[in-house]
């Protein structure tokens, strides 16, 4: 795990807080994303709890990605007053107003994951329109540079998943004999991400490639291919490096993902939100990045 340089220097965080903390964090959903990004948040806590610093952190994660249940969750925790509050943002434009609230009532607030607003400290990934065009070349490469291909959208508030597909459609214009043939939203749901892969397998028996924006459709794209009996022949790429990925890409189900760092992600969240209960400045930004992963890589 690499550190950034910090606007505060963690020796000051040894000095012990004389009450415990609570913070809540509020993903877009449940998902295997979020419960690495809790492993280091549970790291650090342990970390922290060896310097006297007691933290409690609460993850109030909705089971779909619906952004009336995320602001509601968002507004009630608003009203328990924690000493912390992250969110991943699912729909920037009404997240970000109840992040004014949460501000306006003294709570220290902090985005993750999503990036919806400068007004707020981010810990994450925002360079996501690149990741999207890094998966439109390994998949145009694959591919020979021609066929046709499909996209499972995700979230349509979600900002990330916006980006990469705009990102993933600019560059799969540099190549005028792929065409793309469904572009469909999966809401971040690997059960629908799998439907909607059998419906464009069944509508276009001739296709080339599947393009997931997030870390669950890759997964359920790959289950729909294998099922149909097509591995290897249809050229799936997405996001993230979840176990089950993992093994499809050592399986050759999936060709590659640009993998983010949710783990640190996670740790560093918990780590910031205790520095601003001790009125130390943090970063403006973290940035996490991502890197590709295919086969071979996975392999060294």
């Amino acid at each position: 795990m690499g550190a950034p340089a910090l606007a505060f220097d963690q020796a000051d965080l040894i000095k012990p807080i004389d009450k415990p903390l609570t913070f809540v964090i509020i993903p877009k959903v449940i998902h295997p994303w979020y419960e690495v990004a809790a492993a280091g948040g549970e790291a650090a806590v342990e970390e922290l709890k060896g310097l006297g610093i007691e933290v409690e952190v609460i993850w109030d994660s909705p089971p779909q990605a619906d952004v009336a249940d995320q602001n509601r969750r968002i507004e009630t925790n608003i009203g328990r007053q924690p000493d912390g509050l992250a969110v991943s943002c699912l729909d920037a434009s009404t997240n970000t107003q109840l992040l004014e609230e949460a501000v306006a009532a003294g709570l220290n607030v902090i985005t993750f994951d999503t990036f919806c607003s400068d007004d707020y400290p981010f810990v994450g990934h925002k360079n996501d329109a690149q990741d999207g065009a890094d998966l439109a070349d390994l998949m145009a490469e694959k591919i020979g540079e021609a066929g046709k291909v499909g996209i499972l959208s995700g979230s349509l508030t979600a900002a990330n998943h916006v980006a990469r597909v705009k990102g993933f459609k600019e560059a799969m214009a540099k190549y005028p004999d792929i065409e793309i043939v469904f572009e469909q939203p999966d809401d971040d749901s690997l059960e629908k991400a799998v439907s909607l892969t059998e419906n464009a397998l069944q509508a276009n028996p001739d296709l080339k490639g599947i393009f997931g924006s997030n870390a669950s459709n890759p997964i359920g794209a790959a289950r729909a291919v294998v099922n149909a009996g097509k591995a290897g022949e249809v050229v799936v790429v997405g996001m993230d490096d979840l176990p089950e990925t993992l093994q499809f890409i050592n399986d050759g189900v999936i060709a590659g993902v640009k993998a983010q760092r949710q783990w640190d992600i996670g740790y560093w969240v918990v780590k910031y939100l205790v520095a601003m209960n001790q009125n130390h400045t943090i970063p403006h930004e973290h940035a996490t990045g991502s890197q590709i992963l295919n086969k071979e890589l996975i392999a060294e």
